[in-house]
């Protein structure tokens, strides 16, 4: 603990807090219980009716700098919004120094970003925090990188899936991140082969963390004498391929195998999915249960003889690139039925650690989750590997270690410059 009692690291966020976020609330909780101080920057206000119990656990204080709470409303008219950003810059000349020149780094930047950036800056020198670390290579990476410029201190990301695989990632943009980032972080080997392969020595700093899990508070549980119910968690949306496993509990049903089904979530693919479930006649089968607290998920995953998460590549490029939900199934002891999608093949090894089957095939998966409703012994054995797998890689103190260890190597870069300027 002792190694981080002088170390102060700040993390951009786009909301905060969010219901399907916990990968980042796990994060700082590791990073607090190992004595690192931590500061949250959201740069927007929280838009979710549900929140996971874990949030109540951070101790971290929050900072918002978004619109409303800064003095730059959306409505009033350009001039007056200009006005404010104005004096802004010139009010932060006075704290920060070198900001004048570090203000070429907003060539091609959104004023929205340089203002925020601005702000987080202001922050960063008044409560001397030595390292900023943004989730996700979208508008948070963009505000850390221009605060950690404006401040003269080093910045890191993590990037996921959405970030670097969606077509609306502007390549330039993504590039120069990689590019002025101390470290970059990502969730799997596939999304480092990516990037190096798409973004060469730009991406040469990228390295691979997995997500982690307090392995405590997902303990395992066998899988022997579970109820024939199938669950699966995640976001209601494309890439999660939800609308195959309707289709594959369809097939399931028409066999005539007893089974009930949880989709756990919430998103913009409710109202199809549930007209989907009428029209196959599947009302008495398939429940969509709706956002939970993680509590309950894990009291609904445990409940069940098989997790199914059918992973697809979206319309747009989207896709996931390590889900956790399919970590977490993995440590509480319910056997997995996934896709060969991104760096889902790191985590679940077909026959090893859980079932693998090709994106968009509702009659394999149907198959592969017939499989473990049959045999107990399939699912036990495939339990047990997941849940060592889980053990050896996805341990949160483990791998959060491994991170503030690049925090720390990155200080002297924040000295550098902060000597330079």
């Amino acid at each position: 603990m002792a190694c981080y009692d002088r170390m102060r690291v700040g993390y951009v966020v786009n909301r905060y807090p969010t219901y399907s976020e916990t990968f980042i609330v796990n994060e700082i909780l590791a990073h607090e219980r190992a004595g690192l101080a931590i500061e949250i920057f959201a740069l927007r206000p929280p838009v979710d009716t549900h929140f996971q119990d874990l949030i109540a656990s951070v101790r971290s204080a929050v900072r918002y700098a978004y619109f409303p709470d800064t003095g730059l409303i959306p409505e009033q008219s350009p001039a007056t919004q200009l006005d404010v950003f104005w004096k802004v810059v010139q009010e932060s000349s006075k704290i920060l120094p070198g900001l004048w020149p570090a203000l070429e780094a907003t060539q091609g930047e959104e004023i929205q970003n340089i203002y925020q950036g601005l702000l987080i800056a202001r922050e960063v020198q008044e409560r001397s925090i030595g390292h900023l670390h943004a989730h996700f290579a979208l508008r948070q990476t963009s505000v850390a990188r221009l605060a950690a410029r404006f401040a003269g201190v080093p910045y890191t990301f993590t990037a996921h899936a959405v970030d670097i695989f969606s077509e609306r990632v502007r390549p330039d943009d993504l590039r120069r991140k990689l590019n002025d980032a101390a470290s970059v972080v990502t969730v799997s080997d596939y999304n480092v082969d990516f990037l190096r392969r798409f973004f060469g020595s730009a991406a040469a700093k990228a390295q691979r963390i997995y997500c982690g899990l307090d392995l405590e508070r997902f303990s395992y549980q066998s899988p022997q004498d579970r109820p024939m119910r199938i669950v699966a968690v995640g976001r209601l949306v494309e890439k999660k391929g939800f609308s195959n496993l309707i289709q594959a509990c369809a097939l399931l049903a028409n066999r005539n195998r007893d089974f009930g089904c949880w989709i756990i979530g919430e998103g913009e693919l409710k109202e199809s999915l549930r007209t989907q479930i009428e029209q196959l006649g599947l009302l008495a089968k398939v429940e969509l249960i709706g956002p939970r607290p993680q509590i309950e998920v894990i009291r609904f995953v445990r409940e069940a003889a098989v997790f199914a998460l059918p992973c697809v590549i979206a319309e747009d490029g989207n896709r996931d690139g390590l889900p956790v939900a399919l970590i977490e199934a993995m440590a509480l002891g319910t056997p997995c039925v996934s896709t060969d999608v991104t760096g889902i093949p790191e985590l679940l090894r077909d026959g090893e650690t859980g079932l693998m089957v090709r994106q968009h095939d509702p009659a394999g998966l149907a198959t592969a989750i017939e499989r473990l409703l049959a045999d107990q012994a399939l699912r036990i054995h495939l339990a047990r590997g997941a849940r060592r797998l889980i053990e050896a890689e996805f341990d949160i103190h483990r791998n959060t270690e491994f991170l503030r260890a690049i925090f720390q190597s990155n200080a002297h870069v924040g000295k550098r410059i902060r000597e330079v300027d």
